[in-house]
């Protein structure tokens, strides 16, 4: 069933690997608690008085971002799938004319 046109579904399947890459990059640095993105974690600063709870606070934010990186790169391979059946029907319907 078709979709989406030739360009539309072409510029889904660039967009979505380059997504997927990203994403899975961002999170392997913050699952390896990266210095430069310490401040894109959610740390909540009423909790944290002592130093223990203030780390502890980090690498759970550090994880959940990690996981919240990986889970938006499975969001694109699914769009990588779609747009790719997509580019792949616009295909074989225009060699078929």
């Amino acid at each position: 069933m078709k979709i989406c046109g030739p360009k539309l579904s072409l510029c889904g399947l660039i967009i979505s690997t380059w997504g997927i890459i990203q994403l899975i990059l961002m999170g392997i640095c913050y699952y390896v608690q990266s210095v430069a993105l310490a401040e894109d974690i959610f740390i909540d600063e009423t909790e944290t008085k002592a130093i223990n709870d203030f780390y502890s606070a980090a690498e759970r934010g550090y994880l959940q971002t990690a996981y919240n990186c990986w889970i938006a790169a499975l969001f694109y391979i699914f769009t990588l799938v779609i747009s790719g059946h997509q580019f792949y029907v616009n295909s074989r319907a225009s060699s078929t004319m």
